[in-house]
């Protein structure tokens, strides 16, 4: 029996889907204190139980993107903030090449806010 967690990848369609189990492998490979649950319906990654992204796929491109609990203390010129406060995306072209350490450095940055005490665990 696929997991409920699973699901989420296992309904997508390509490429989204091989692209967000891509993300997926890249965000828990970022440190052994990240684990992934599912909260709102999407797949989220904490780290030491603490949520700190997730991944979703936009309504109306259809794209995927990860999604900056933290995103107002992150500076990448990538990182979009819209109408959210707090919150910031990055959006991720299923269709190209996943530039692997640019969401390396943005995951690294995100994750040091909370090892560095910037955001409480």
């Amino acid at each position: 029996m696929i997991r409920e967690l699973d699901q989420f990848y296992a309904k997508k369609e390509e490429p989204n889907k091989s692209c967000l189990l891509a993300l997926r492998t890249i965000i828990l490979g970022q440190d052994e204190a990240v684990s992934e649950t599912r909260k709102y319906g999407m797949p989220c990654f904490c780290y030491q139980g603490k949520m700190f992204c997730y991944l979703w796929v936009d309504k109306k491109t259809t794209e995927p993107y990860l999604l900056m609990v933290e995103g107002d203390k992150l500076e990448h010129t990538e990182l979009e903030q819209g109408s959210r406060k707090r919150m910031k995306i990055l959006r991720v072209n299923p269709t190209r090449d996943l530039e692997i350490e640019r969401i390396q450095v943005i995951l690294q940055d995100a994750l040091d806010l909370y090892r560095k005490g910037i955001v409480k665990i």
